[in-house]
């Protein structure tokens, strides 16, 4: 009996001891899990986030938004996808890593920037050739996760490179649906032209599947284990299609009077919460939101410059943009905030307070480092991080970001587009440097204060000659630091040529809307 009952004792301390290592493992902030929800295309105006436009319906977003932190200043490093997407991975600036343009689907292998060639005679400018795959052997984020023990997986948008440059080889477990393409292959709505991976109904929803694909991984994960869960949304990129049902409901709110009157792309955001939405109930329904970081951000501002051909219930037939970021100036592929200021939560527990909002500016540089000091990541010395930890930030703590620069050496004749650029944010200021503008080679300068003026109307470089110059000291010192491949003065310019009033303007109106990438 004795002996019975030492056995007894023993096994219940074994048990005690395992309950207790479980707890505090399942507590440890250390090991907390992590959901990043990247929106593509999505602009700082197309959410019910800011209060700027009561034509689309985002609750799930808004949900989000009541168990964390809101920033009204948060930035993604480009204005276009892939470079943005390539910071979040490695916490580097594009003039860094050289990923300076959505060109991550094409044949040719470039890991590295390269100093441009040539450029017509009418451009004061040569401009340099973008990398076209994200290096493998960075310390990107999905290798830091695995290696200290998460589960790791990527679902949907990638275009950083295929194989041997996809997800699998930047430490994901899993990469679905393995796809290196700018948008969604053909269409949101099915028939998907994917070459392995087919809907399993007709009309399935590419972000219907996706959030069901990412929720069938989480309930296979053991819950003593973290997880690491990149869900990387088609929404909203072109091609512009949606649920037919959607288009229809959203048909009866249009009013010309909201620059934001597109059925299909109101459609298109709709759908992307629903996703939202998806993820959320199953993190409750797993018991696990509590200790689970979820982040929700944006590649680039919305898109202005394709067209889409929308129906009235009427019949009447307009073309319109897919959207507006008013009040912001400019959208997607511009320097301008329209371009690079997006929608941003984060959701902390136990860091940053339910319902919260912040006027802190942030980057999506700053998760890298965010994540590598909290949650005991290991990045190696020689990997040069340009992003900021904002843990302060989310504490809603007194936090000034140091300045946050904008690398974007190109020029697609889009709405409000500029000769190849490098920005600088600093407190309230911003300032443009565009490449070789100024007479004999110089550079010029548009300086905004987003205080003021968040539209970016007043160009105060004139009035403020000794800000243009401490901000440009700035630039330089970065554009040095991060070893940048930089554009050059065209030896075959020519004067006769040269159009500065041609500057912003988009040639021949609103492009074809089944077009699906900038060229």
């Amino acid at each position: 009996m004795a002996r019975q009952g030492v056995n007894t004792v023993f096994l219940f301390l074994i048990y005690f001891n395992i309950l207790f290592i479980t707890t505090v493992r399942a507590q440890d902030p250390d090991r907390m899990n992590v959901v990043f929800i990247l929106a593509d295309d999505l602009g700082w105006s197309d959410t019910s986030l800011y209060g700027t436009s009561n034509f689309y319906e985002t609750p799930n977003i808004q949900r989000l938004a009541a168990r964390g932190t809101t920033f009204t200043r948060a930035y993604a490093a480009s204005p276009l996808c892939s470079p943005t997407r390539a910071s979040i991975l490695t916490g580097q600036t594009v003039a860094r890593h050289g990923f300076t343009a959505p060109v991550g689907h094409l044949p040719e292998t470039k890991i590295v920037a390269e100093r441009g060639v040539k450029a017509p005679p009418k451009e004061k400018s040569v401009i340099p050739v973008s990398a076209t795959r994200l290096d493998a052997k960075l310390p990107t984020l999905g290798k830091l996760f695995k290696n200290v023990g998460y589960k790791t997986a990527h679902f949907g948008k990638w275009h950083l490179g295929s194989a041997p440059y996809s997800p699998l080889e930047h430490g994901f477990d899993v990469d679905v649906p393995h796809w290196p393409g700018p948008g969604p292959a053909g269409s949101f709505v099915a028939p998907w032209k994917f070459p392995d991976f087919k809907e399993k109904y007709p009309n399935e929803h590419i972000e219907d599947r996706m959030a069901d694909e990412a929720v069938n991984w989480l309930r296979k994960q053991d819950k003593d284990d973290p997880f690491y869960l990149n869900y990387w949304q088609f929404s909203v990129h072109a091609p512009f299609d949606a649920k037919e049902s959607l288009i229809k409901y959203y048909r009866t709110k249009v009013d010309f009077k909201d620059p934001q009157h597109s059925p299909t792309y109101a459609a298109m955001v709709h759908s992307l919460d629903d996703a939202v939405g998806r993820l959320l109930d199953e993190i409750d329904r797993l018991g696990i939101a509590d200790n689970t970081i979820i982040v929700f951000y944006s590649d680039n501002g919305g898109n202005m410059y394709d067209g889409i051909v929308e129906t009235l219930p009427n019949g009447e037939r307009f073309l319109t943009p897919p959207t507006s970021n008013a009040p912001l100036k400019g959208g997607k592929a511009t320097m301008f905030e329209g371009g690079i200021r997006v929608p941003g939560i984060v959701v902390w527990p136990g860091v940053t307070s339910p319902g919260s909002v912040s006027n802190v500016m942030i980057q999506s540089t700053d998760f890298y480092p965010t994540f590598v000091n909290n949650l005991n990541l290991n990045s190696p010395d020689s990997h040069s991080v340009d992003g900021v930890d904002i843990t302060e930030a989310l504490k809603g703590n007194d936090f000034q970001h140091p300045p946050i620069f904008t690398y974007f050496p190109h020029q697609p004749p889009v709405p409000d587009w500029l000769p190849a650029s490098v920005s600088v944010h600093h407190g309230d200021w911003k300032l443009i440097r565009l490449f070789h503008q100024g007479e004999d080679g110089k550079h010029s300068y548009r300086l905004y204060n987003l205080k003021w003026d968040i539209g970016e109307a007043y160009d105060l470089s004139g009035i403020y000659p000794e800000k243009v110059a401490q901000m440009d000291g700035h630039i330089e010192k970065h554009l040095n630091d991060s070893q940048a491949v930089l554009p050059f003065p065209n030896p075959g310019f020519d004067e006769d040529l040269y159009s500065p009033e041609e500057f912003g303007i988009q040639k021949n109106g609103p492009r074809n809307p089944t077009r699906i990438e900038i060229e």
